[in-house]
C-alpha cells in the first residue's frame, strides 16, 4: 500500500477549502482517508493553514510520500517536518551519487575499451530481404 499524504477537497462551490490527509494512492481525490493531519483554508486571510507536525513526520518515518502543495502547506505550519525531510531527500541523493562514482572509479577503461574492440554492423530489413 503506497501511502500519499495530500489534500482532500471539501466545501461548496467556489469555496473549497482542503483537508490535509493520509490516503492510499489509488483512492481517489475525496475518497476515504485513513488520517486527517489538518486542513488548509484559501479563503481566510491569517491563521489559514493548521498541519498537527508531530503526526506528519510519524507517517513520513512509515515510508508516506508527500505532494508538492502539502510540502508547501507544512513549511508555513510545521517547518522543522520540511527541513528533516529535504535533509533526508538530500542525504539520500549524496549516497546514491557517492555509489555511482565508486563504480566509475572501479571500470573506467573498461567500458570505452569494448565499445571500441567490437564494432557492430546491424543488418536492416531491406538488405536482408535483398540477399
Amino acid at each position: 500500500m503506497a501511502l500519499v499524504i495530500r489534500l482532500r477537497q471539501q466545501g461548496r462551490t467556489n469555496r473549497q477549502t482542503y483537508r490535509v490527509v493520509v490516503v492510499d494512492s489509488r483512492y481517489p481525490r475525496d475518497g476515504k482517508y485513513l488520517e486527517m493531519l489538518g486542513w488548509y483554508n484559501p479563503f481566510q486571510a491569517e491563521n489559514n493553514i493548521k498541519i498537527d507536525g508531530e503526526r506528519l513526520e510519524h507517517w513520513i518515518k512509515q515510508g508516506a510520500q508527500v505532494s508538492e502543495k502539502v510540502e508547501q502547506l507544512a513549511t508555513k505550519a510545521a517547518p522543522d517536518v520540511v527541513k528533516a525531510l529535504r535533509a533526508s531527500r538530500h542525504a539520500k541523493t549524496l549516497k546514491v551519487a557517492a555509489k555511482r562514482r565508486a563504480l566509475k572509479k572501479k571500470t573506467p577503461a573498461a567500458a570505452p575499451a569494448k565499445a571500441a574492440a567490437a564494432p557492430r554492423k546491424r543488418a536492416t530489413a531491406k538488405a536482408a530481404a535483398k540477399k
